[in-house]
């Protein structure tokens, strides 16, 4: 089991860059490797990912979920085993630190060489930055969902 922890400052208030994660169809707009997401439901998204070349589908469930503080999610299915946990920290009115933990399983030679490498964590940052730049140069969400899964 591979582990990516990365961290990342945005210029935006918590509650907004937490409304902005909340809308995970947004994803491709500044995950590099994310195809597409489509929500089934308030729990359950299914991802369409492409890694290294090769394109994989999965589906998610959101297990945790707590306005302006966390979002957590487990793999449930498809080509990928991995879980991963989103924080927001207020920093002052107008920044927030978002922490992104994700534990994933690299498959094939590629991958686990990727993983060693670090490939993996510098991937995870860049696509933190496009975040930030993304939010910040909005200034607003696209959307919310204020929701709380316990």
């Amino acid at each position: 089991m591979s582990q990516v922890v990365e961290t990342v400052d945005v210029d935006v208030p918590v509650d907004v860059a937490y409304n902005q994660w909340t809308q995970f169809e947004e994803f491709p707009r500044f995950l590099s490797f994310v195809e597409s997401i489509a929500q089934i439901d308030d729990t359950h998204l299914h991802w369409r990912v492409k890694i290294g070349g090769v394109e994989r589908e999965f589906d998610a469930e959101v297990t945790e979920q707590h306005p302006d503080e966390r979002i957590a999610w487990n793999s449930i299915g498809g080509d990928e085993n991995h879980a991963g946990v989103v924080t927001f920290h207020r920093l002052n009115d107008a920044q927030t630190r978002i922490a992104v933990q994700l534990d994933w399983e690299p498959t094939g030679v590629a991958e686990k060489a990727g993983a060693a490498l670090g490939i993996d964590s510098r991937a995870v940052r860049k696509d933190l930055e496009n975040f930030a730049s993304f939010i910040e140069s909005r200034g607003a969400e696209t959307g919310e969902w204020r929701g709380d899964v316990s």
